[in-house]
């Protein structure tokens, strides 16, 4: 890595270089002072060296280096030698050596930072981070996560490339069209009163691609959504685009989970896959199972449904959900019967936070019996309870009961997270990815009286269901798929409807007339008439997956200049006001929002 300015990066020296003439040149990483000598690390994205200088040796080196301080950009010029015997650092990969400075020049000197560089500061506030993100991303722990980032991008290239697939890039500024979230627009200045929208993702220009022949495309694009932010979203992010022709939906899962096998596998080598081929779960399964239809495999605690052990259990906390058709699920806590009230109360009040009515809970006595508010009124039924949930003394269970099913499900699926946590049950060294299928196709929006999308609206029917889309749409099933690491959702996807007819159906059984599908989706609807081949895809996040990868529960934490949490960007200090004289050139007037 030779230039101008140094012949070596702060990373590579070695045993090997010992009595080498070298120039470096970097960060004044931390700095030492002994009088006659002064040692002070040295660092670059590479790595670190130490260097020394010495008043007696080179007196003019010794004399700069009494000025130099913290993040000063400096080069040095020495030799290379091994270290005295007891100031080995075997943490660095440089740690037998260091170089005896006979040259030192500063080439910029540097103000004092508003935190620290050079270690992590906990508490420091994110604000002043990403306000200074250029200092920030100067910390080895940033430069770690951006880099392992950099390396997942390049993996699923090769990896992508190597099964035929083809990068095509697909324009940024395109047609507002309904997606889930608010589009970004922008204004033409050419066309007054007419827009631009910034893609959501490339959905329409991808099935377009396989109108087109290509078979196999692919791009890490990027995509923009106008919501409110979250941990696992921001308004600008990055995604793994696919899109496969004559496909059904097990080949575009295959294919997807040999990238990810080896993705993972040439990223991060010391981690291991939980279990291969993935795990495959209908959606209706993972929901029963794990209370989450993007469910973490990494420990058991599965819900079990009690619903039929309590039958003709008179506790209208059980009775009356079960009689309205929903259900009592439960999961059991291993050593856990010995909760306190204090804990009991906290775990009562997360159930409810996630939409529980409530939490009921049995402690297992030493002689098999069942201790708590609901033990007096279960009977016959103490028994099928522990024959369902396997049960041992000294255990706890934990129930919530509803009228509707899904909402006892995930509350008390985020009560099992929270659980695996407390009692140390989620290997963060694993990788447990997880497929989950067969959604339901269509969800009722009571508000607007009509059917909506559970993805997207392109997405394919079962064939065996396509007849019941009219008459019974509730209960099709989409061939949809999410793929899922972790307990994340990193990326879903589905076989779509290649066909105008049926595309034109779906889209009336979501409100939309014939004016307005021509109007929104016309180039994709003409397109379908002109020889489009079966096709499907999926589309997986960047952020989210490198995220994963580098083991940090926020997405900001591995891109490079991320908005806050209300969108702004506190280091270019966007979004901003512009001219007048722009807001005439894009015919456009500003209008103060109303006050109440």
């Amino acid at each position: 890595m030779a230039t101008s300015f140094r012949t070596h990066t702060c990373g590579e020296l070695g045993a090997g270089e010992v009595g080498a003439r070298v120039t470096l040149a970097g960060w004044v990483h931390r700095r030492r002072d002994h009088g006659h000598l002064t040692f002070f690390d040295l660092r670059d994205r590479y790595g670190i060296t130490q260097v020394m200088t010495s008043a007696d040796a080179e007196p003019a080196a010794h004399a700069t280096a009494q000025d130099v301080r913290n993040e000063w950009v400096v080069q040095v010029e020495g030799v290379v030698r091994h270290r005295p015997d007891g100031t080995v650092n075997p943490e660095l990969g440089t740690g037998e050596i260091e170089v005896a400075v006979d040259g030192l020049t500063v080439l910029n000197p540097a103000k004092v930072p508003p935190f620290y560089i050079n270690e992590e500061q906990p508490g420091l506030d994110e604000a002043l981070r990403l306000k200074y993100r250029y200092l920030d991303l100067r910390r080895p722990a940033m430069q770690t996560r951006l880099i392992l980032r950099a390396r997942l991008a390049s993996a699923l290239r090769r990896a992508l490339e190597d099964e035929g697939f083809v990068d095509v890039e697909t324009p940024t500024l395109i047609r507002s069209t309904p997606e889930g979230a608010r589009d970004f627009v922008v204004p033409s200045r050419l066309q007054a009163g007419h827009f631009y929208a910034l893609p959501q993702s490339p959905q329409q220009l991808k099935q377009l691609l396989m109108v087109a022949g290509y078979d196999r495309y692919y791009q890490l694009a990027r995509c923009y959504r106008d919501e409110d932010q979250r941990v696992d979203r921001q308004a600008e992010f990055t995604q793994l685009d696919i899109e496969m022709s004559y496909v059904g939906e097990a080949d575009v899962m295959a294919t997807v989970e040999r990238v990810a096998i080896r993705v993972s596998g040439e990223t991060l080598p010391n981690r291991p896959i939980l279990e291969t081929p993935f795990p495959r779960f209908t959606f209706e399964e993972a929901m029963g199972r794990f209370g989450s239809d993007k469910p973490d495999i990494r420990f058991g605690m599965e819900l079990v449904d009690l619903s039929s052990a309590l039958d003709g259990v008179d506790f209208r906390v059980f009775a009356d959900p079960i009689a309205a058709g929903g259900a009592v699920f439960a999961i059991r806590a291993p050593g856990c019967a010995d909760y306190s009230r204090r804990q009991l109360d906290e775990l009562t009040d997360l159930a409810r936070r996630h939409g529980a009515g409530g939490l009921a809970h049995l402690a297992i006595e030493p002689d098999g019996s069942l201790r708590g508010p609901a033990a007096k009124f279960l009977g016959e039924a103490e028994e099928r309870i522990r024959d369902a949930t396997a049960a041992e003394p000294g255990d706890l269970l934990l129930m919530v009961a509803d009228a509707d099913r899904r909402t006892a499900a995930e509350s008390l699926g985020m009560l099992r997270l929270e659980m695996g946590d407390r009692l140390g049950m989620r290997d963060s060294r694993a990788l447990a990815y997880v497929w989950v299928h067969r959604f339901p196709m269509f969800t009722w929006d009571p508000e607007g009286e009509r059917w909506d999308a559970t993805h997207n609206p392109f997405s394919a029917p079962v064939p065996d269901e396509v007849e019941r889309m009219e008459s019974d749409p509730g209960s099709v099933h989409a061939q949809q798929y999410d793929l899922a690491l972790n307990g994340w959702e990193v990326g879903g996807g589905s076989v779509r409807i290649h066909r105008r007819d049926l595309l034109e159906k779906a889209f009336s059984l979501m409100g939309h007339s014939l004016e307005g599908m021509r109007d929104q989706f016309g180039a994709l609807l003409d397109a379908l008439e002109y020889g489009a081949p079966p096709h499907g895809g999926i589309a997986i996040g960047l952020d989210r997956w490198a995220a994963l990868f580098a083991d940090v529960e926020n997405i900001r934490e591995v891109m490079a200049f991320p908005k806050t949490q209300s969108g702004s960007d506190l280091m270019m200090g966007a979004p901003s006001t512009i001219s007048p004289e722009q807001l005439r050139e894009l015919h456009l007037q500003v209008v103060p929002p109303e006050r109440d």
